[in-house]
């Protein structure tokens, strides 16, 4: 049976002079045609990612399209073959992408779009330098052939990360190259680069997941999968769901070898997180779990509150999706913790 379920990722660079007064209207929208998620508002712009039937979904963007400065904006599409968002969210922020960097400005001046296509060739150029602009726990499980990691926890990290190796980074090179999960991290690290001077600076236009979506497996530079913040966890080319579940107590995403661990329990610990939480937090979870699973058992849904209690035993997010473990994190590429911004 095919996937019932669109998932649609947008994001859209343009100045609002009141993102407040937007926010009812879109909301009302996505509440008329079913779709559950969350999107973003800011000064700066707009996104989300939002999940309903490919005729709710369209009736959102058309909405969208008569906000002014929307008539056009990026949009990546996959399917689910179950609703992986909880409920609807439209949120007010300080940026729609947090880098903490007020100077910043993609409207203004952003790095070179590279198609997928045309990807293989930039990245293996002796001349190019490719920087991964994600984060430590979306890297771990897959990235481009040769990328630099720079093991950032946060998207805010990195305007320190590249200013600290700078030096190094672009010795003997005279491209950089930049990617991220859907674009929209790129769009702020590419002009934050071209603020910093970097002139030949390029990015690949609709990030891993056009990439995964374009470029046959078989003439692939990527190795792994991609990160999706939402309950699939991951993908791989094609957009086909990925192999990894994710531990509710720490973010981290889980190979079928550590699911198997005996640091491992549903909700609980995993081995990454089993010596940094203790006695009194592990019960918390343990007792989450149990109401998640005793409301499964009854036919209802159990909404929790936020990552510290985030379980669930069959491995789905929970409280609006991927939001209860990254609340700050409104979209795939946003990158931020709750506060962030």
């Amino acid at each position: 049976m095919p996937d019932s379920i669109q998932v649609a990722a947008l994001y859209h660079f343009t100045p609002f002079d009141d993102p407040a007064a937007l926010k009812e209207p879109l909301a009302a929208a996505a509440e008329a045609a079913g779709a559950k998620g969350t999107i973003l508002l800011a000064p700066e712009g707009i996104n989300g990612t939002i999940a309903a039937s490919p005729e709710g979904i369209a009736a959102v963007l058309d909405h969208i399209r008569t906000i002014p400065g929307c008539a056009e904006f990026d949009v990546k599409y996959s399917s689910a073959a179950t609703m992986p968002f909880n409920r609807l969210k439209v949120r007010l922020k300080r940026e729609i992408v947090t880098m903490g960097q007020p100077q910043v400005d993609p409207t203004a001046s952003v790095g070179r779009y590279v198609d997928p296509m045309d990807w293989n060739a930039l990245i293996a150029d002796p001349d190019t330098i490719v920087i991964d602009t994600r984060n430590d726990y979306e890297v771990s499980i897959g990235q481009f052939e040769g990328a630099v990691d720079p093991e950032t926890e946060s998207f805010r990290d990195f305007p320190k990360w590249f200013r600290d190796h700078r030096e190094e980074l672009l010795s003997g090179k005279k491209k950089v190259a930049m990617y991220c999960t859907g674009g929209i991290r790129c769009e702020k690290s590419t002009s934050f680069l071209r603020g910093e001077g970097v002139e030949d600076v390029f990015h690949l236009k609709g990030g891993i997941l056009k990439y995964l979506e374009t470029v046959p497996e078989a003439e692939s530079l990527w190795h792994g999968e991609c990160f999706v913040f939402d309950q699939r966890v991951s993908v791989k080319h094609g957009l086909a769901l990925g192999s990894y579940g994710q531990c509710f107590a720490c973010r981290q995403p889980l190979s079928q070898e550590e699911m198997q661990s005996a640091d491992y329990a549903a909700g609980v610990s995993c081995p990454h997180c089993i010596d940094k939480r203790n006695d009194e937090q592990r019960a918390r979870y343990a007792e989450r779990q149990k109401q998640q699973r005793l409301a499964k058992e009854r036919g209802e849904k159990h909404i929790g509150a936020g990552l510290e209690n985030a379980a669930s035993d069959d491995l789905q997010l929970s409280d609006g999706g991927w939001e209860a473990n990254f609340p700050g994190g409104l979209s795939p590429d946003t990158g931020t913790q709750e506060g962030g911004d």
